[in-house]
């Protein structure tokens, strides 16, 4: 043995005995007698533990016993210890006072039963199915992981990551920008062309069912729109438009309809017909006759006020306002005819409309005129209509893109066949087909579920998102007949309409036939559809968060293991002393190189 290692065993039997000899005098202590913390406070010192450094190990295994009895004191003051800034500057320092605690750890380890391996594994698989259980409902309800939610808005700032509104990312070039605006754009709420009567229809819907088939949203967004059309910056002025023009703010329908009549009690007021007609009247006859008596008043109302439009800007936001006015009566009263069965008359009056305000697309009214020709079987009058509007300029709809694929596909549907097709291929009549079909499915994914009855329809919202499941539900529920009554329609488009999502490699990346599918729709339609009772349809389909799979598997794994440990403690006993003791020599074998000089 060289002197080097004999002064280094002579220094460890040193310090094991001073260990021993000091941890003896506090093993003395008893209830009666007080603890010596400045004697036992000196194990910790860094002059102690720097001098006798490598006897540390030696002198754990020495007095483990007599510090087993006093391991919460040991280990507060060694950890205490360890975290200091003097004994964190030399490695030679830190690792000896581990080999005091580890031998604790593992003492204390090897007391454990098998009774408190079934507590932790058991309350471990209960916490974590419980944070899978609110993950799933989270996921469901708003399309995202919480735990992920959390860490990308506050833990990643805290650990230097960027945030994706920042500054930094504003030098983007100008096709992604313009590709943006594009999707903001289509994210925007439109008007519903063919929404219901509120009190006629959806009304009592709701005194049938118990539903409520509008969302606040919904009816906040209709809110806005009668304000922004049905009033002006002049109605103060006239006692009856003043009283309509609090009504329309109100929330309550109670509240409004008692304001439409008092203001009826003044004059004649065209919006106060208008929301008895839209909110009171309880069958479409009876809001039928209210219209009519709003278009009396209405027509009034808007040749004087187009007499005195260049007078001034309040007289222009006057006849601005009765412009609107009548429009949107006129429009109400041709779907009144619609629903009455008079189509030929309500075609009439549309296309009147459409002549007298050509300006005023916002209504949307070219969509009431398709569904009403189809319901005619006029399909070369659908066809001229798709002709004007279905241009590259114009924005699209789902009204637009499956009517002109109806179209098409009503020249080979009664005598499409999928094995016939498969064997000779395609015609071009059928390919022109498959095209439309595919690219309506590309604008909105949504339909053909619809369409061909494989989800439930529900009344459609006042509002509704272009591309959107929203919008999917307004067409289908106007239009299904009219699929229904082209003979092979369906089966074309059940055999054909999947085939879109393979001309498609990644849609919220890049688009084939329209620009790439916007990712906000999922969020606007939870707003505008009742998702109570309905399942929102959402594209692409979103894969499960990895959260929800991690927490599956750890409850899963910890529940499996409570089991068999609950079934078989020896066993599982052997096991969890296995599985320590290789820790402990993977510790071990990573610590000793450290205390070899």
């Amino acid at each position: 043995m060289g002197l080097s290692a004999a002064k280094r065993l002579s220094g460890c039997v040193k310090g094991a005995q001073l260990l021993c000899i000091s941890t003896g005098s506090v093993c003395t202590c008893s209830p009666t007698r007080p603890f010596h913390w400045p004697l036992f406070s000196a194990l910790a010192r860094p002059n102690f533990i720097h001098t006798y450094g490598y006897c540390a190990y030696a002198s754990a295994h020495l007095c483990s016993s007599v510090i087993w009895e006093l391991r919460p004191v040991c280990v507060f003051l060694l950890l205490t210890t360890i975290c200091t800034p003097q004994y964190c500057s030399t490695k030679c320092i830190i690792y000896p006072s581990l080999f005091i605690l580890l031998p604790l750890v593992s003492m204390f380890l090897n007391t454990l039963t098998p009774k408190f391996y079934v507590a932790l594994t058991g309350t471990s698989s209960l916490i974590s199915g419980l944070i899978l259980i609110f993950e799933w409902w989270y996921f469901r309800k708003y399309g995202t992981s919480f735990i992920e939610q959390v860490s990308v808005s506050h833990l990643r700032p805290l650990l230097g990551g960027v945030d994706s509104s920042s500054p930094s990312n504003s030098n983007t070039s100008s096709g992604d920008t313009e590709s943006s605006r594009q999707s903001v754009s289509e994210c925007k709420v439109w008007r519903n062309p063919l929404n219901l009567f509120r009190g006629a229809e959806y009304n009592r819907y709701t005194w049938v069912t118990g539903r409520e088939p509008l969302t606040y949203y919904d009816m906040n967004l209709s809110a806005q729109d009668h304000q922004t059309f049905f009033t002006c910056d002049t109605d103060h002025l006239r006692p009856a438009d003043a009283i309509m023009q609090k009504a329309w703010r109100e929330r309550n329908p109670q509240a409004r309809i008692s304001a439409a009549h008092e203001a009826l009690e003044l004059e004649d007021c065209a919006t106060a017909y208008i929301l008895l007609a839209e909110e009171e009247a309880t069958t479409i006859v009876e809001a039928e006759k209210l219209f009519k008596q709003a278009l009396k008043a209405g027509e009034s109302c808007y040749r004087r006020s187009q007499q005195l439009q260049h007078h001034g800007s309040q007289y222009e936001a006057q006849h601005r306002r009765d412009t609107n006015v009548l429009v949107y009566i006129k429009r109400r009263l041709a779907m009144c005819s619609r629903k009455l069965g008079r189509t030929r008359e309500a075609v009439k009056m549309m296309r009147d409309l459409m002549k007298e305000f050509p300006l005023l697309s916002m209504f949307n009214i070219h969509e009431n005129l398709l569904e009403s020709l189809l319901e005619l079987q006029n399909y070369a009058d659908v066809q001229a209509v798709l002709a004007k509007y279905d241009d590259i300029s114009l924005p699209k709809s789902a009204t637009i893109c499956y009517t002109a694929a109806l179209l098409k596909a009503r020249a080979v549907s009664d005598k499409f066949s999928p094995e016939a097709a498969s064997r000779r291929g395609l015609s071009t009549a059928e390919m022109n087909a498959v095209e439309a079909i595919h690219r309506a499915v590309e604008f909105n994914p949504h339909v053909p579920k619809y369409l061909l009855e494989m989800k439930s329809l529900i009344l459609p919202p006042e509002h509704i998102l272009k591309r959107g499941d929203s919008e999917a539900i307004a067409y289908a529920f106007f239009h299904l007949q009219h699929w229904k009554r082209v003979e092979g329609a369906l089966n074309l488009l059940h055999c054909t309409w999947e085939g879109t999502f393979r001309m498609i490699p990644y849609p919220l990346e890049k688009g084939h036939l329209f620009y790439p599918y916007p990712i906000c729709t999922e969020t606007a339609d939870r707003e505008l559809l009742p998702t109570v009772f309905h399942e929102v349809s959402v594209y692409p389909k979103k894969e499960l968060p990895f959260f929800i799979l991690f927490t599956a598997g750890l409850c899963s794994f910890t529940a499996m293991l409570a089991l068999l440990t609950h079934q078989f403690p020896e066993l599982m006993g052997v096991f969890a002393k296995a599985v320590r003791g290789t820790l402990a020599s993977i510790c071990w074998s990573s610590l000793q190189k450290y205390i070899v000089p």
